[in-house]
């Protein structure tokens, strides 16, 4: 019975994750276009429902019964696929975020997370690592040398930012002195925010956060007026839309990730934990478009250069820095 009612849960929570996540997914994108539009002294969208709320609905409509083919020089079944990775991985992602602690709601003890693993910080990594194989096979796949070029930047981006990432995250660790994301929010619902005593691997994770995302000014896997469109230039109907659902996800799950491990997680007066946490991943959410909006596209050597030269280097010395300062014996 009790493994019945936990399984039950587990259920319950995965359906509620997937259809908030992709409710927030297409809300998102009518916000980044009204936000965009502004930014650009425009409307953005005002056509589709009032306001123009209904224009995900309109989007999802256009896609869905566009022409869905597949070139003759491509690898069928890789092709397929690689939409589905990055949307997997994403989703899967989120069950390791802690939206909450743990409550007991009618008898039933419910927690706001999916799992807590003791390598969540790892995993996360790993996940986040997973869905840049979608981008990668789908330029690959698809029999097309700009596609092919796309994916291959893709690959040396995700490797030269993920190293800058998972370093910026070594600070954290080293304070938190667990990998698990529960015992990180824990931690700083019982003190001080991580981003106070880690500003620097802040700033270098949401950098590393932009190329990880694939977003502009790091989206050098899709630049139009080099590659065309990149690794999904030959993709188009839902397999497309697969792929743009992937990125906004992604954003949300890395936004996640770095609220839950610079700036409390779900930790906030009055306000329950998960109201919380939606709004800092809503600012993280904000700044994501506010640099598109913002920023040119790098060029290509700078991009690999400033992965390379600057922000290594950087999140490097902070891990230094940070094991000197708890050598001497202060913490956060």
């Amino acid at each position: 019975m009790i493994v019945r009612e936990a399984v039950l849960t587990m259920i319950i929570q995965a359906i509620v994750v997937v259809v908030v996540v992709f409710s927030c997914f297409a809300g998102l994108t009518v916000v980044e276009r009204k936000l965009l539009g502004r930014f650009q002294a425009r409307r953005g969208p005002n056509r589709a429902g009032p306001f123009g709320l209904l224009q995900p609905l309109a989007d999802i409509g256009k896609l869905t019964f566009k022409e869905d083919f597949i070139p003759a020089g491509a690898n069928r079944w890789v092709f397929r696929l690689a939409p589905m990775i990055p949307v997997i991985a994403a989703v899967a992602a989120l069950a390791l975020i802690p939206f909450g602690g743990v409550h007991d709601w009618a008898g039933h003890t419910v927690t706001f997370y999916g799992t807590d693993l003791g390598v969540g910080v790892l995993a996360l990594l790993a996940l986040s690592s997973l869905g840049f194989y979608g981008l990668i096979l789908g330029g690959w796949s698809s029999g097309n040398k700009y596609s092919l070029l796309g994916a291959a930047r893709n690959a040396a981006q995700m490797v030269s930012y993920e190293v800058a990432m998972g370093l910026s995250l070594v600070g954290v660790v080293m304070i938190s002195g667990s990998l698990s994301l529960v015992d990180i929010a824990g931690d700083q619902c019982e003190g001080l925010w991580y981003i106070l005593v880690q500003p620097v691997a802040f700033v270098v994770f949401m950098i590393a956060a932009f190329a990880e995302t694939n977003r502009t000014p790091f989206d050098l896997g899709e630049a139009e007026s080099e590659l065309i469109a990149g690794y999904n230039l030959e993709y188009g109907s839902v397999k497309f839309a697969m792929f743009m659902a992937a990125e906004y996800v992604a954003m949300i799950v890395i936004s996640a990730f770095a609220a839950t491990m610079f700036l409390g997680g779900p930790d906030g007066p009055w306000l329950p934990g998960f109201i919380w946490l939606g709004i800092k991943i809503t600012v993280l959410l904000f700044l994501f478009i506010w640099v598109r909006a913002t920023l040119p596209r790098f060029r290509y050597d700078r991009l690999m250069k400033f992965g390379w030269k600057v922000l290594i280097p950087i999140a490097t010395l902070n891990i230094v820095v940070t094991a000197i300062v708890l050598g001497l014996g202060f913490s956060g």
